[in-house]
């Protein structure tokens, strides 16, 4: 360390030497150095912001030389500025080739410094390595600028300061990399202000290792020395000709890096809009893909499909029969609920690919949505169509791999034929689709032609559709009937069952089998539900006024009320607190509809009983349902459905059945109705049985409230005089809703 200059106090003479005072400083000129130092790291970090943005190698080197000048230069004159500006109590001088030396060694840690500073994705490690290696340079550039001090007074350093500056060094080096980092990731309207803000930091982290470089700075001089102040030699001049020199450097690197940049711009716009240009036709393609073909089964989407569909249409307008096939996977929901939609969406591509497999090159596939496809294909007849939609159907049946399973899929097919069932694209899709709903209809996995009929059938629908939501809103055209289901012990009537009825306009009085579906398909099932609590509602109250106190109601709620979760809360609004109302109200709902979710619907039924209303279970026996799942629900009533009735005086084996199912609904501590009794034998086989209760056509059709009391006035007579001569043939109707 002696041979470079750099003593230490615990080396210094012990007798003989004495440590001098520092002296003092130039304020105005420790100013320029600090300014000089902040000037300097300024135009280095703008050159490193430019100098990331190069892509030739040639022009990278220049800047990066340029930069290190720069920065170099900017440390090199804070240095010595700052030394000029020191008045120290012995006359010193400067050695001019260690001083260039110096100079030399500034640069060679600017060039490292901005090599690491125009990098990106810079570990942790690879920064601290760098930050070790530019914090040595720039230690290494002021204490071999101090060597080049000549004087009568030797210099020594203390120890712990030496190394403190060594380590401001690294850290000042560190802080650098971080903020060049830091600013090549911020946000273009904020990195001019970032950069300045990184050039005072990195300007006062440079200041303060020179500084405290000086503060471990000890002139020792030999005893008896004479000391006073002395100044270099055009000390103030020499610093501001420094100064002025390292200035106009660093201008004109700033001022050049901005033209340059400016120019590198217009260059990268340029290369920017000819590669805009060389992309336009992909990026075309590509956006009609996305806009007309189905991206999971790479065909046709329904917007490109239409598009397709015109230009075919128009193109083969003479040439022949056109077959627009409507299909749809049979039950897919039930394979996307149970295997998950990734297993569905595998499905729904081997469909796509089973149907290009089949089809003709020049055949027109598209996938319309969901689990919906349609094909167009040019045929001779019809005959033609009806073959290649059985191939379809055929060729899907083969077992697909889905899921550790092997599953059978079938698909409803739908077919329109051009020019017979319409000319336009629009006509041919809804006809299409009409054949394929009589598809699905007659039982799936089968073929069917659209005709006349299932258009005036599908107007009927609309038609209906809108009429029943007119008398839904103005009250008008529906209306309740009623039939008596007779205790068989008593021979009295034990209930009054509620059965909907609509009096249409033009097609006169409909059953529920009629427009029941019309309303579950179209929302208004709700409504009327609600309609038909209302008016039994104030149908009890009109029983009470006709001496038939305490006569219940038994009233049928749809499967999808069932299924959702108001129809506790609109039981309540519709009859009030008055729980004497309440309980003369029984709710039948279908088997089918009570085992479609059965927690669910255990849920909903003990909500329903909590209101008061009594519960009982229609139509059993046609659902197929499961005695351990029957046991756990909460009913009161087993309603036998009419199929087992029918035959019961002529099959010992629906006897027997009916007869296990009395058994089983009385060990459940419910009541038994049996349903469709129509004769005496039925009823004496049903007494013995132990039936509870019976309803059916023996005891009169349905017909409206004020008609059945009118013909019987009186609660407390038997059963016989429930027995009225059968009424017009419209009103034999049946007694199921």
């Amino acid at each position: 360390m002696e041979q470079l200059g750099i003593r230490f106090l615990g080396q210094k003479p012990e007798a003989g030497w004495q440590i001098l005072d520092h002296g003092r400083h130039d304020p105005w000129l420790l100013v320029l150095a600090c300014l000089i130092a902040i000037a300097g790291s300024l135009g280095t970090l703008v050159i490193v912001e430019h100098f990331r943005y190069l892509e030739r190698p040639g022009l990278r080197r220049a800047w990066w030389i340029v930069g290190s000048l720069c920065l170099a230069g900017g440390v090199w004159s804070m240095h010595f500025i700052s030394m000029l500006a020191m008045q120290a109590p012995v006359a010193i001088s400067y050695d001019l080739p260690t001083t260039l030396l110096s100079l030399l060694v500034a640069f060679a840690a600017a060039l490292l410094a901005l090599h690491c500073m125009g990098r990106n994705g810079n570990s942790p490690l690879h920064r601290l390595s760098a930050a070790l290696l530019i914090g040595l340079g720039i230690a290494a550039m002021h204490y071999s600028g101090m060597a080049a001090m000549r004087s009568e007074a030797v210099v020594y350093y203390s120890v712990d300061l030496f190394i403190l500056s060594i380590l401001v060094a690294v850290a000042a080096s560190l802080a650098a990399l971080l903020l060049a980092e830091f600013i090549s990731h911020g946000d273009m309207p904020q990195r001019k202000s970032f950069i300045a803000i990184a050039a005072l930091l990195m300007g006062a982290a440079v200041t303060s290792m020179h500084f405290t470089g000086m503060a471990a700075l000890h002139l020792v001089a030999p005893e008896g020395t004479e000391t006073f102040l002395h100044d270099v030699t055009n000390s103030q001049t020499l610093g501001l000709i420094i100064g002025g020199v390292t200035f106009v450097i660093i201008v004109f690197s700033l001022v050049a890096a901005w033209a340059n940049r400016k120019l590198d711009e217009k260059d990268r716009d340029l290369q920017h809009v000819n590669s805009l240009l060389e992309q336009l036709d992909s990026t075309q393609s590509s956006l009609e893909k996305a806009a007309y073909f189905d991206p999971l089964t790479n065909l046709l989407n329904r917007r490109g499909f239409n598009r397709a569909f015109s230009a075919h249409l128009n193109e083969h307008a003479d040439s022949g029969t056109l077959a627009v096939m409507f299909l749809d996977v049979d039950n897919f929901k039930r394979i996307n609920d149970s295997l998950g939609h990734d297993a569905g969406d595998r499905m729904l591509r081997i469909v796509a690919s089973r149907l290009q497999a089949i089809l003709r090159e020049n055949d027109l596939i598209a996938r319309l949505g969901g689990d919906e496809f349609c094909v167009v294909a040019q045929v001779e007849q019809e005959d033609t169509a009806k073959s290649l939609a059985c191939r379809l159907l055929q060729h899907m049946q083969e077992p697909i791999a889905l899921a550790d399973r092997h599953l059978v899929v079938t698909t409803s097919v739908g077919i329109s034929l051009y020019p017979q069932d319409g000319t336009s694209p629009k006509e041919l899709l809804k006809h299409a689709d009409l054949a394929l709903y009589q598809s699905k209809a007659n039982g799936r996995n089968t073929v069917h032609f659209f005709n006349q009929q299932l258009k005036q059938k599908a107007s009927l629908e609309l038609q209906l559709e809108e009429d029943l939501r007119t008398a839904l809103q103005q009250n008008d055209g529906l209306e309740l009937f009623y039939q008596p289901i007779i205790e068989l012990k008593s021979g009295k009537p034990s209930k009054l069952e509620a059965l909907i009825r609509w009096n249409h306009p033009q097609h006169g009085l409909l059953t529920p089998e009629r427009f029941i579906p019309v309303a579950e398909a179209n929302g208004l099932i709700d409504m009327l539900d609600d309609w038909v609590l209302r008016q039994a509602h104030a149908d009890l109250r009109q029983l009470d006024q006709a001496g038939y106190q305490g006569l219940p109601l038994a009233v049928n709620c749809s499967a999808l009320n069932l299924c959702g979760n108001g129809l506790p809360q609109r039981i309540a609004r519709i009859f009030g607190s008055d729980q004497r109302i309440r309980q003369r109200i029984e709710l039948e709902v279908t088997e089918s509809a009570l085992l479609g979710d059965i927690e669910h619907a255990i849920e909903q039924l003990e909500r329903i009983r909590a209101t008061g209303v009594r519960v009982a279970i229609d139509d059993f026996g046609t659902g197929y349902s499961s005695l351990a799942y029957l046991k756990r629900l909460p009913l009161d009533t087993l309603k036998i459905d009419r199929c087992f009735i029918q035959d019961l005086a002529f099959c010992p084996q629906g006897r027997e059945i009916v007869r296990a199912i009395i058994a089983m609904a009385h060990a459940l501590q419910m009541d038994v109705v049996a349903e469709g009794v129509e004769d005496a034998e039925q009823l004496r086989i049903l007494r013995a049985d132990g039936c509870d209760q019976v309803q059916g056509f023996f005891f009169g059709t349905p017909m409206p409230l004020q008609r059945l009391l009118a013909q019987c006035p009186h609660h407390d007579r038997a059963m016989e005089a429930w027995r009225w001569p059968t009424a017009a043939p419209s009103d034999m109707l049946g007694s199921h809703s």
